[in-house]
């Protein structure tokens, strides 16, 4: 199995409600994967003119959505996740490459001395599963953050349905990302490539196991 890069899993942030740059409160607004993606690109080549020019309100009417989703589904990604509350800031958030180009997030906000977490996707929470909700005393740590998500949100079964063990199709279908963990992308491609192996195994020893007797002597009676 290939050796991944150490990834610290103790990592906690200091808070998720921060003074942030301006830009990065402007993107926590932009529900679109495909205009936040670009204007993170314009904002980081210190574009800001074309930024004024794509960026209006919480991103762009809802006419001009309407618009782009007719050119293309992959416009759609995003457009139609739930819009966060006052004081509720986007964690994470993750992105595959489905015909819609669909959306999963986590939102936070302060709840009086602890953090209240949900994970909301563009169905309704149709493609949710087990605990949508959490709640806790301090940010949590990288891997405890992962585990919620990815229990609430099956990373893991959405591309077994899709890929049945094609592991680089699977980690092209995905992207993580997250203000908060710098890894968390790099977590994500992790557990994917150990999940892959594993199944690996599980069948390679499935292979290997011996016959049943039953199976044996009906060998040995067609032997005779």
């Amino acid at each position: 199995m290939t050796k991944h890069k150490k990834i610290d899993m103790n990592y906690r942030p200091e808070t998720y409600f921060r003074l942030q740059k301006l830009e990065l409160t402007l993107l926590s607004k932009v529900k679109n994967a495909v205009l936040r993606k670009k204007l993170r690109a314009l904002f980081d080549a210190g574009r800001h003119a074309e930024v004024r020019s794509l960026l209006s309100g919480e991103g762009i009417s809802a006419a001009d959505c309407k618009a782009l989703e007719l050119f293309h589904p992959i416009f759609m990604g995003g457009n139609y996740l739930p819009d966060t509350e006052d004081g509720e800031v986007e964690i994470a958030r993750i992105s595959i490459k489905s015909t819609t180009y669909d959306v999963t997030c986590v939102y936070a906000w302060p709840d009086g001395d602890a953090i209240h977490y949900r994970v909301v996707d563009e169905y309704g929470g149709d493609t949710l599963q087990g605990t949508t909700e959490a709640r806790t005393d301090k940010p949590m740590t990288l891997g405890e953050f992962a585990d919620f998500f990815l229990e609430a949100w099956p990373l893991l079964d959405v591309l077994e349905m899709n890929f049945d063990g094609d592991l680089d199709a699977s980690l092209d279908f995905f992207t993580a990302e997250s203000d908060f963990y710098a890894e968390f992308d790099s977590l994500c491609q992790q557990r994917v490539i150990e999940h892959f192996y594993e199944s690996e195994q599980e069948d390679a020893e499935e292979e290997d196991e011996p016959e049943d007797e039953d199976d044996a002597e009906d060998e040995d009676d067609a032997k005779e």
